[in-house]
């Protein structure tokens, strides 16, 4: 039951899971953002913004 109550080390796991759910956050984002759709859709976006000046 000694085993149970210790808790050291335990900051650090956390601090593991919450690098490896940013790395992926990043990686789908990346994913989303180099897609041929959203390059289109920011071109087009840009491409308004400009016309309009």
């Amino acid at each position: 039951m000694e085993l149970l109550k210790d808790d050291s080390g335990m900051s650090t796991v956390e601090y593991a899971i919450g690098t490896l759910a940013v790395a992926a956050f990043a990686g789908l984002l990346y994913v989303v953002l180099t897609s041929d759709f959203m390059q289109n859709m920011l071109q087009g976006l840009i491409q308004r913004a400009l016309s309009s000046v």
